[in-house]
């Protein structure tokens, strides 16, 4: 597993299937929504920037003239927007695939969403919690529909505080805070997948994190972003392991992949969820995690 080289040839047709890329103006989200637009699946671009988003598909269709992808608006910090973008998408497509959880904030001066989150816990995950559940019953009555929730090494610095999630009564510590939201992430892919599979509906839950890749989101991150210059692997490796969760076959539901590499930093996909550092962040059989805000 350790020598795997899993990368986008192993990718059959997507032809036929529709894809939700929600950040993908840019960085790992970009090069997922291209990849599957080069393998013939409908794309939708979800991003808050308009501007950004059209010129990320001008850069598709530059390179594949065929290409089915457009852009739709979505502000994952704004739960109106989430409405409004859900509302949308069912109005102009009968089905969904594939939806990837995959944009996000990191590490921003202490601020909050409009609807009054710390804002890296609610864009990063409420948004995409209320997002996935107003598409549900869609991709419930889609056949082989999957959830892809895009994570972080960062999550194992994560310590939830249900008393203060919007840090109003601690310092705020903007590393553990986006710690808190990548832990957040594994949670809900855990316990929605548990709770599918309890009630008998066919939807696979599956999580990935793309390792120390440059993108935009180190844009705030001080040495962090000198050093992504140094260490960092670009985004057509960090993205695949989004790629290998949304795409691989036989999976039953709760995989985590990430890089092979030394330290999870760099390298090809394997699924990690087998592995010691998470196996106690699944849910036992029949108890969920404590607080509604998961699922």
């Amino acid at each position: 597993m350790k020598n795997e080289k899993w990368n986008a040839e192993n990718i059959p047709s997507q032809k036929g299937r529709v894809a939700i890329v929600t950040g993908s103006s840019s960085g790992i989200g970009y090069e997922t929504a291209r990849v599957l637009a080069n393998k013939q699946a409908s794309v939708i671009i979800a991003v808050r920037n308009l501007d950004k988003g059209n010129k990320a598909l001008a850069k598709i269709l530059q390179q594949n003239q065929d290409a089915d992808v457009k852009v739709m608006e979505l502000d994952l910090a704004n739960l109106a927007s989430v409405k409004n973008f859900a509302e949308n998408f069912q109005k102009n497509y009968l089905r969904l695939d594939l939806l990837i959880n995959n944009a996000g904030v990191m590490i921003p001066p202490y601020s909050k969403t409009t609807d009054g989150f710390e804002l890296q816990f609610g864009t990063n995950h409420l948004g995409h919690f209320a997002l996935t559940g107003q598409l549900l019953e869609l991709l419930i009555s889609t056949e082989g529909s999957r959830i892809v929730n895009l994570s972080s090494g960062a999550h194992s610095i994560g310590k939830i505080d249900f008393d203060d999630l919007n840090w109003e009564k601690r310092s705020y510590a903007k590393w553990k805070a986006y710690g808190d939201s990548k832990l957040a992430n594994i949670y809900f892919t855990y316990e929605l997948d548990r709770k599918l599979k309890d009630n008998g509906i066919d939807i696979l839950v599956t999580a990935s994190h793309p390792g120390w890749t440059a993108t935009e989101l180190q844009r705030t991150g001080g040495v962090v972003e000198y050093l992504t210059g140094i260490l960092a692997q670009d985004i057509t490796m960090g993205a695949l392991p989004t790629l290998r969760a949304a795409i691989e076959a036989g999976l039953k539901g709760g995989e985590y992949f990430g890089p092979n590499g030394f330290m999870e930093m760099r390298g090809y996909p394997i699924d990690l969820s087998g592995n010691e550092n998470f196996i106690w962040l699944k849910p036992s059989s029949g108890e969920g995690f404590r607080g509604s805000c998961f699922i």
